[in-house]
Order: structure tokens, then sequence, then C-alpha cells
């Protein structure tokens, strides 16, 4: 019976070492669990540089993700790098990260209105150009008609 308890004596030493192993393990897990949400507290790229971001810095931003998705990443990537290391303190505002794009050979449409004041009132450039274009068009109709009623009258 001793070659017997030795074996058994074998087995549960072997089985207390996979049960040691095991809780090290899981203990690593939980810690590793509670580590990842402190490292999702710390903001995305994307959100260090809207912080920087002045007027209408993220209209630009947006148009330059939706037409150039991944070149956008890169910059921003970068952009947020250099805020964080503190080379970058000033506000960037629509101009400059347009210029920005531009240099390194980004060509990001953007949208763009021109009003002129009428009357007190913002009108629109191309509203004000498409008027222009009617009016004359009026005018010669106008025209025709006053120079058929005076031939009318002549006669």
């Amino acid at each position: 019976m001793s070659e017997e308890d030795k074996e058994l004596e074998l087995l549960k030493a072997k089985r207390l070492r996979e049960m040691q192993k095991n809780i090290t393990e899981q203990q690593k897990q939980e810690e590793l669990k509670t580590q990842k949400p402190s490292t999702s507290n710390a903001p995305s790229p994307r959100e260090i540089l809207v912080k920087q971001l002045g007027y209408r810095g993220i209209e630009i931003l947006q148009n330059a993700e939706s037409q150039f998705p991944n070149e956008t990443k890169m910059v921003v990537d970068k952009l947020a790098e250099l805020i964080q290391s503190g080379e970058v303190t000033e506000i960037i505002d629509g101009g400059k990260l347009l210029a920005l794009f531009r240099s390194i050979g980004i060509r990001v449409r953007v949208e763009t209105t021109i009003h002129v004041e009428e009357d007190g009132k913002l009108v629109s450039w191309s509203d004000k150009l498409k008027e222009r274009t009617m009016e004359p068009k009026e005018n010669t109709s106008q025209e025709t008609s006053s120079q058929e009623t005076s031939e009318q009258n002549t006669l």
C-alpha cells in the first residue's frame, strides 16, 4: 500500500500545482480587466484634436474624414501626438487645418457660399445672379409687348 500512497500523494501534488496555476492565471486576467477601463478613459486622438480646434475646424475635419478617411486618420493621430507633447499649443481654426491638409497633398473640398448685402439683407450670390439673368428676359418680353401695343395704336 505504500506505493499506492506515494502515487496518491503525487497525484494530489500535481492537482494542487494545476489549481495554483489556474488561480494565478485568473488573477492576471482580473488585473488586465481592471487596467483596461483605466486606459479606455484616455481620450482618443480625435477627441484631443477636437478640443484644440477653433472656428470651422470641426467642419473641415468632418469633410476630410468623409473624403479621405485613411489619410485623415494618420493626420489626426500625428496632430494629437504633437498636441500632447506640447509642440502645438495654439487653437487650430478651419483655415489653418485646411491649409495643413492641402500642404501635404490632401485636397479637401469645402462647400462655399458667398453672400452680398442687398437692402439690408444678406442674399446669396447665386440668387443675386439668378435675379439678374431673369430681369433681362422679363424686360425683353415687356419691350416686345409694348412695341406690339404701339404698333396697334398706329394702325
